[in-house]
């Protein structure tokens, strides 16, 4: 795995389009959850859920990658 990734990058790919920055950062799977349970929820509760699987989303991306970095 690429230890390499920036923080910042991951959660911006996160916060445009969920999952993407989990993606970047090598995990897979995380990356999958998001991309399927944002646009459920965003559906789902009318839009306000989905904004904050967004975040969440971006937040979870910057500190995977900020994790990434420390355990180098």
């Amino acid at each position: 795995m690429n230890n390499d990734h920036k923080p910042g990058t991951a959660a911006v790919m996160s916060l445009i389009i969920p999952g993407v920055g989990q993606f970047y950062n090598g995990a897979f799977w995380r990356g999958i959850f998001w991309l399927i349970v944002t646009p459920g929820l965003w559906i789902g509760s009318g839009g306000l859920l989905g904004w904050i699987c967004h975040v969440i989303a971006a937040v979870t991306a910057y500190n995977y990658a900020k994790r990434q970095l420390g355990d180098n």
